[in-house]
């Protein structure tokens, strides 16, 4: 035996503790992984921008004196009848079936609260949430599944949702233990079998046919309704050019680290593209068009506080909408249920397993003994702090920068901290005048 000293392990950068489990999982089981929410990789995000607030080149607006707006309407570009909402953060689409009742309950009793709106999703209209959502829009998705076109028509926009920023180019999932008689009644599906939403829409094929799509959805609502059109990050430059020229009043651009209810873990981390690298480009589509402004422009995917609204904001966003983080509002993945959540192997802040409907904080569940302990009143009215607080943080930074409207934010107040986030964002690196790829700098 060697009298020298044995060299220390070292774990490999390629095939991680992490990496190494899934392999194993894998090989013992034969099946991939399906989880909920979103990407878990590090990305290049809105914390990795900084405002330059306003000091003797700018001139910054007093917070109790010079008042700082943030209503956004929406819909203005054919509807008869835009949106007109208080606030710039909407609540994007989560179906029934992967939410439970009092959930989406909740979501509409907030949302309405905070004078903004909220979004069916997959599955159809409930008569909660219409009944409790001031402002609904009713998302048309490729399954079909719940459309109704009398709740077209019960709705206050239509989102024609072409892809998701988790999962762009794939379809949904809903398990069979999701699938309750109320859920199998509302999709036409038979009770507890697995569900799967097509990729694509079943009868259009591209922006020509879209265009009909949309004409078809006008008429059926009387051009009352503005048309959303939702892509996942993917090319969103196209995307965005293609969803004006079919009619599209709005586009909802959803980047990677946006959420679902169910699907591969290889889709949510390995497809598609940050919403930090999406937004100029869609911007931009705006722009080349004369649309800016006269399409409005909804992002998601990880936006969180109300820094990040304010910063898509500053990058040409009209407003943003969010997924996860009103569930957390809600109270999903809460350490009080920490006991339960090691039951099911992982722990709060971690618990992404939504489609197996085991849910102990009763938001991603079916189970009547799990989602009677959610309170859809308190429920609402924590999603009403949360929303007001974002906003007040977004107003907060525009009065530093001088600005008395969110939409007056722009790329000119913002600086990077990387080089992967300047680049993305279109806006210089800290201390300097360099967007890399677009001039000399300095």
């Amino acid at each position: 035996m060697s009298d020298f000293p044995h060299t220390p392990p070292r774990y490999s950068a390629t095939f991680t503790p992490a990496i190494n489990a899934e392999i194993r999982r894998a090989a013992a089981s034969g099946i991939y992984d399906i989880r909920g929410g979103g990407t878990k990789r590090h990305l290049p995000h809105f914390d990795d921008l900084l405002f330059l607030g306003a000091s003797i080149s700018r001139y910054p607006l007093e917070g109790y004196r010079e008042k700082c707006a943030t209503d956004v309407w929406l819909g203005t570009r054919f509807a008869k009848k835009p949106i007109h909402l208080d606030i710039p953060v909407t609540i994007a689409g989560m179906s029934f079936g992967a939410l439970s009742g009092p959930a989406k309950e909740a979501l509409g009793r907030g949302a309405s609260a905070a004078g903004t709106s909220t979004t069916t999703g997959d599955g159809g209209m409930t008569e909660e949430e219409r009944g409790h959502s001031q402002t609904l829009v009713y998302q048309y998705l490729p399954s079909r599944y719940g459309m109704n076109p009398d709740d077209l028509r019960r709705a206050d926009a239509i989102e024609v949702v072409v892809g998701q920023g988790a999962k762009p180019g794939g379809g949904g999932m809903l398990l069979g233990q999701k699938i309750s008689d109320r859920v199998a009644m509302m999709r036409n599906l038979p009770k507890g079998i697995d569900q799967r939403s097509a990729c694509r829409h079943p009868d259009w094929t591209g922006p020509d046919d879209l265009e009909i799509k949309i004409m078809e959805i006008r008429e059926i609502t009387d051009w009352e309704k503005p048309i959303y059109v939702k892509v996942g990050g993917a090319r969103p430059y196209y995307d965005t050019a293609l969803a004006v020229k079919a009619g599209a009043d709005v586009v909802v651009l959803d980047g990677m680290q946006g959420g679902t209810a169910a699907t591969q873990d290889v889709f949510i981390e390995h497809v598609g593209m940050p919403i930090l690298a999406c937004i100029p480009l869609a911007v931009k589509a705006l722009q080349d068009l004369g649309m800016h402004r006269k399409v409005q422009l909804i992002v998601s995917g990880g936006i969180r506080t109300g820094a990040d609204v304010a910063k898509a904001m500053a990058l040409g966003a009209d407003a943003v909408a969010i997924g996860t983080a009103a569930l957390v509002a809600l109270g999903d993945n809460d350490p009080k249920w920490e006991g339960e959540y090691q039951k099911l192997q992982t722990t709060a802040d971690a618990y992404d397993d939504w489609h197996e409907g085991k849910d102990p904080a009763g938001i991603t569940t079916q189970d009547p003994e799990l989602f009677k302990r959610f309170d859809p009143i308190l429920g609402g009215r924590r999603l009403k702090n949360y929303l007001k607080v974002m906003t007040l943080e977004a107003q907060t930074i525009a009065r530093a920068c001088g600005k008395n409207h969110l939409h007056n934010l722009e790329p000119e107040d913002l600086c990077s901290l990387t080089i992967e986030a300047a680049a993305m964002a279109g806006v210089p690196l800290a201390g300097t005048s360099w967007i890399p790829g677009r001039n000399g700098g300095y």
